[in-house]
């Protein structure tokens, strides 16, 4: 064996040990919290989809698990998430608990296919182009779309004569942010489930107490056993690849753009960097699974990422263990779970939606500069009117693109100086010249002026695009016809090559008339 083939093989071992067995106390017991915290979650996303509580259990089981091993980004937790949730419930509504199931669980797979081709296409470094302002307003959006998402259980309430269902609520909401205050070791959210649950089963555990309330075990069926793996039940047909094909497509990116989000946020708290092309493709083979073993597709979570690291998780043996624990703590208290009110539930989607939502960016619109506050409301806008959090983004960054191009063009200016003996006038480009800025640089140009010779000096410019080419031509052919010779100066190798491969004015017979 060679040196090479040696130091190659420590390296694995040693990256591998550090990626796996460099904190296994601290990961072991944030992988404790995160579980019981992943648990009241799990279930109310489950329950905004319109699917069973085991749906989006399992899911989480699944997603942790797999992409601990091959995910992008250690101690990073990924699960069944709200914003996933929210674009499968129309799915749900459209085709029913059951066939909707069926189709939403192909959806997930297909999902999963989408994401791992991304991954191998390596499309996340365009993560980089998505900017600040759009973040905000994807994140804002899907805090306003989780805390909608509460109102029917409001409504239900009010319909069933829940007289106890809004005093829970604020109960549980009290319970979550005052009890930090005291103590931080035990996750505030699951007190207030625990707290919640226990009060109210003291009170009357038959339900009839004051009009009754509704639990997660009148919602459907939470896991007993471990997954097991089967087909969707769809029609393998050329109608439901159009059926799921746009909800698989929305997942995949909103999914992807959830989750290397969260990844940067992770490398900012520990320090460290990640393979979001490596993180993207383990996303999609998680999905892919979970697809064939009765879970939703899932993305990485912000909040429960947070809490990890915030609990010492460093390694990717807090997201495997959490995962782990999350599964062993259902099927051991299924129970107790089947009897926690729905009102302890919405208290934490509740906390969630408002922890989601960047408060700061609200202050930012003071201060910021215009076109970042549109940005961001449009991002919202547009997310919160279609339901759908990737036309959100596309609608942002496509507007981020308006506002740069708009931004750039100004920068491009033309300045001319006269040597009037000899009726010689240079003109000074400054700047890019492209699509948006070659109206404004061929107006500078007074191709009227009696002169004998134009110099235009490209040497503190830069012509990026055909656009800018046929501005060159337009300019040069102008001055031409009355008569008058150009000379181009100073253009760099990029945009020599642009012009000598697409300018017309080069050619002696070239006219206006053939451009």
């Amino acid at each position: 064996m060679t040196t090479a083939s040696v130091n190659s093989q420590q390296f694995k071992k040693s990256k591998f040990q550090q990626e796996w067995f460099s904190n296994i106390v601290p990961d072991l017991l944030s992988g404790i919290v995160v579980a019981l915290a992943l648990i009241p979650e799990a279930i109310a996303f489950s329950i905004i989809a319109g699917v069973d509580p085991k749906v989006g259990l399992y899911a989480s089981f699944i997603i942790s698990v797999v992409t601990a091993f091959i995910g992008g980004r250690p101690a990073m937790i990924s699960a069944a998430t709200g914003a996933m949730a929210l674009l499968m419930k129309p799915l749900i509504a459209t085709h029913g608990a059951a066939a909707g199931l069926q189709y939403l669980l192909a959806a997930s797979i297909l999902c999963g296919v989408f994401q791992f081709l991304f991954g191998v296409l390596k499309l996340g470094r365009y993560m980089r182009y998505v900017p600040k302002a759009v973040m905000i307003g994807f994140v804002n959006a899907l805090a306003y779309l989780i805390f909608t998402a509460q109102f029917p259980e409001f409504t239900a309430a009010f319909a069933e004569n829940q007289t106890l269902f809004i005093p829970l609520v604020l109960i549980g909401l009290a319970i979550i942010y005052l009890l930090p205050r005291l103590i931080k070791v035990i996750p505030s959210p699951l007190v207030a489930l625990v707290g919640i649950t226990a009060g109210w089963y003291f009170l009357q555990g038959d339900g009839s107490f004051m009009g009754g309330l509704r639990t997660v075990g009148d919602m459907g069926a939470l896991p007993d056993s471990l997954p097991r793996f089967f087909i969707p039940d769809v029609p393998y047909t050329l109608e439901t690849l159009q059926i799921i094909l746009p909800f698989s497509l929305a997942l995949a990116l909103v999914g992807l753009i959830e989750s290397l989000l969260t990844a940067q946020i992770v490398d900012d708290l520990t320090d460290t960097g990640s393979n979001k092309n490596q993180e993207m493709r383990g996303q999609g083979i998680a999905n892919f699974i979970t697809g064939f073993f009765g879970g939703m597709a899932g993305c990485a979570m912000i909040g429960q990422s947070i809490i990890n690291v915030g609990s010492g998780g460093r390694t990717r043996l807090s997201t495997f263990s959490a995962g782990v624990f999350l599964l062993a703590l259902l099927l051991l208290l299924g129970d107790f779970v089947q009897m926690i009110p729905m009102a302890a539930l919405v208290a934490i989607m509740i906390m969630v939606s408002i922890n989601t939502f960047d408060w700061s960016s609200i202050k930012g619109m003071k201060v910021q500069p215009r076109s970042e506050t549109i940005i961001m409301l449009v991002t919202m806008l547009t997310v919160i009117i279609t339901h759908n959090l990737a036309y959100g983004v596309f609608a942002g960054v496509a507007l981020a693109c308006f506002f740069f191009t708009r931004k750039v063009a100004k920068w491009s200016t033309v300045e001319s100086t006269l040597h009037e003996p000899t009726f010689t006038r240079t003109y000074t480009v400054k700047g890019q010249i492209y699509f948006a800025s070659t109206e404004d640089f061929v107006n500078s140009f007074d191709v009227n002026e009696p002169l004998k010779q134009v110099n235009i000096d490209l040497s503190q410019s830069e012509l990026w695009d055909a656009t800018a080419v046929a501005a060159i031509d337009k300019v040069v052919l102008r001055f031409r016809k009355n008569g008058v010779p150009v000379y181009i100066t100073g253009m760099n190798e990029l945009s020599e090559w642009i012009h000598d491969r697409l300018a017309i004015h080069q050619d002696p017979n070239a006219s206006l008339g053939l451009h």
